[in-house]
């Protein structure tokens, strides 16, 4: 599956996935809305976002938890 609007620049935030190529994660945007940010509020305080890139980081999000087996505790 393609992400147009995920980008992975190894020179570019370490490698993190971004949107669009901007310096702004992925993970930033779910841990806005994880945070009970509303999509209008991180347009706002992000004015690069662009309100497709929202919906577009939460379908890069699920896939990538797919991807691998995440701990569900923390070990003893």
């Amino acid at each position: 599956m393609a992400f147009e609007r995920i980008t992975i620049e190894t020179g570019k935030m370490r490698g993190a996935p971004c949107i669009r190529g901007l310096r702004i994660p992925v993970a930033t945007v779910i841990g806005q809305l994880a945070a009970g940010r509303t999509a209008e509020q991180i347009l706002a305080d992000f004015p690069d976002l662009q309100p497709e890139d929202i919906p577009a980081a939460l379908e890069y999000a699920a896939a990538a938890v797919q991807e691998r087996e995440l701990p569900l505790t923390r070990p003893a």
